[in-house]
């Protein structure tokens, strides 16, 4: 008599959601990690022997000019975080106050100029800012100068072009942090005796402190990397470490000491990102509660109180001034209306001098025509620069959302203990300078082929437009009720249905926006469209800054107007789409 033994049914592999992420991690420990290791291996390699050697590090600490340079770099990037978060904070306070619905109307103003390109930005001061610009003209008209003021190739054109660029970022870091902020804790203070002035010095801005900093460090962070405004809006005396880095890689082809310098930008950066952590936890810059292991009743912390206690005491005189109800929100709404004038007017200024008849940049325009909208739509450089941008833009904006989207849902669903260091990888590359990044790609795909190739520009660009993806996405992750998921679980549907069924049609307008503003980050991106296309292989922005080099002329202008309509039609979409 036998016995027949059936085989055992091999158990099915369940996958966990944090399998979702594999995609974007693949991508970025291939093009970001990658080149970021071989690019600092770099600085510490003998060129000709391949050993190691610090002759490199050498050069940088025994040659003045790079000091120079590098102290430049720091004060500006500086400078440009305090006036940023300084005039910033106000106007993040008066949309603060506002209704969540009026508040998203008004912070389109601020994400108009936050998401409009560089290159257009600078555009727009140099036509402002130049000796025959448009404020000196001004100035010169009314009899307040009587010879031009010099604002451009210094520090001064440099801080303003700068401080317009980060402010945009600066508030909307600190919204969020305010908007969290609970108004009954200042109304309780009130009630028991405090004044306008210790409410706010003493309980609201206490609150508010995480979303300062945070806004500090990614403008700090950001303005390290800057190379467009330093370039048309200084002199050689604001000759920032990016700058340096391109004319090692593209003019002198010295690739381990731009090494160094890049090695020397992202240890600024993560020596900036390690305070910030070290006093309130990187959680906060996502909106989490502050993860800070500093003692509550630490040096800096007493430092910090006085300081705030003495804010309050000078500020107190001031109670006093037009207390009836209403006084001191019509007298608050002046300055927002001065600042969103700062951020909106210089984008603006470009449509006259698109229209312009003259051959030359003149405001006021001596007459209109569309002679140069013309001249745009039929050269075949513009034309095909323009069409590449779009073709790149929306493959960039379809990869991005689907790998950021994933990679959001991956972390949402999963409980890992890798989460906290895929969350921070997928954040990288908007931590770290674009132009470290760009050199590090260019590095690798001129060995693998891929630049002035379509295919080069999509995985840049990918890779730039993922966080933001990431950060869209799982913002509306954060609402969504998984309750439906596993009733349509208990119904018999599939991983892949419920998917496809269920949760992409509820997050449908969180993936819109997510790839609109992927679509925004490609087709305005210069950094590494400057590394990575090349020849016939141009985009939009890089014929810009070619011909920016060139000649400032009014098809500039006309360009830049096309640029702007563009993302002022997507923004307008994306908040239609939200709703």
């Amino acid at each position: 008599m036998s016995i027949s033994h059936a085989n055992p049914r091999p158990a099915a592999v369940r996958l966990g959601p944090i399998w979702l992420a594999v995609p974007a991690i693949a991508l970025l420990a291939v093009f970001f990690l990658f080149p970021m290791a071989r690019l600092f291996v770099l600085g510490i390699q003998d060129g000709a022997t391949g050993g190691l050697t610090t002759e490199h590090y050498q050069r940088l600490l025994t040659t003045p000019v790079y000091w120079s340079i590098l102290g430049i770099t720091f004060r500006i990037a500086i400078l440009t975080a305090v006036f940023s978060v300084l005039l910033g904070y106000p106007l993040a306070l008066w949309l603060s106050r506002m209704h969540s619905s009026r508040q998203t109307i008004m912070a389109l103003l601020v994400l108009l100029p936050f998401w409009t390109s560089y290159l257009v930005k600078t555009f727009a001061w140099m036509i402002l800012l130049g000796n025959r610009g448009v404020l000196n003209t001004l100035f010169m008209d009314i009899g307040l100068l009587d010879r031009p003021l010099r604002m451009m190739y210094n520090e001064l054109g440099v801080i303003i072009g700068m401080v317009h660029a980060m402010m945009p970022l600066a508030v909307l870091t600190m919204l969020p942090v305010m908007n969290g902020i609970d108004k009954r804790l200042t109304l309780a203070a009130g009630t028991m005796g405090a004044g306008r002035s210790e409410r706010f010095w003493l309980v609201y801005f206490p609150l508010s402190v995480p979303g300062v900093a945070a806004a500090g460090l990614l403008t700090f962070i950001t303005s390290l990397g800057f190379f467009i405004v330093p370039a048309f809006l200084g002199g050689r005396g604001q000759t920032m470490l990016a700058q340096t880095i391109i004319t090692q890689v593209q003019e002198l082809v010295n690739w381990a000491f731009a090494a160094v310098l890049a090695s020397l930008m992202v240890v600024a950066a993560l020596v900036a990102i390690w305070i910030y952590n070290r006093f309130f936890g990187l959680s906060t810059i996502s909106g989490g509660g502050s993860d800070s292991t500093t003692p509550g009743n630490g040096p800096l912390r007493v430092a910090g109180q006085k300081i705030l206690r003495t804010m309050a005491i000078l500020s107190r005189p001031f109670d006093r001034f037009d207390t009836r109800p209403g006084a001191t929100e019509r007298g608050f709404r002046l300055y927002p209306v001065l600042m969103l004038t700062f951020l909106i007017a210089p984008i603006f200024v470009v449509f006259p001098i698109a229209f312009t008849s003259a051959s030359s940049l003149q405001f006021p325009p001596p007459g209109y025509s569309l002679r140069w909208f013309e001249q745009y739509l039929t050269s075949p450089v513009w034309l095909s620069a323009t069409l590449r941008s779009f073709g790149v833009a929306f493959a960039t904006a379809l990869f991005a959302t689907v790998l950021g989207g994933l990679a959001a849902l991956a972390l949402a669903r999963s409980r890992s203990r890798w989460n906290g260091a895929i969350f921070a990888l997928m954040l990288a590359p908007m931590v770290v300078p674009r132009i470290v990044i760009a050199v590090g790609l260019f590095y690798l795909m001129a060995q693998l082929g891929l630049v002035a190739t379509n295919t080069g520009l999509v995985i840049g660009h990918t890779l730039l437009a993922i966080p933001y993806c990431f950060i869209t996405v799982g913002a509306v992750l954060k609402s969504y009720d998984w309750r439906l998921n596993q009733a349509a679980e208990t119904l018999g549907a599939g991983r892949l249905t419920i998917l496809r069924r269920v949760t992409l049609p509820l997050l449908r307008g969180g993936v819109i926006s997510a790839a609109l503003f992927a679509f925004v980050t490609s087709f305005d991106e210069l950094t590494v469209a400057i590394f990575i296309s090349g020849g016939l292989k141009t985009t939009l922005p890089k014929q810009m800054w070619d011909d920016m080099f060139l000649q400032l002329n009014p098809t500039l202008a006309a360009v830049s107007v096309v640029v702007m309509l563009l993302v002022m039609l997507i923004l307008l979409a994306a908040q239609k789409i939200q709703k």
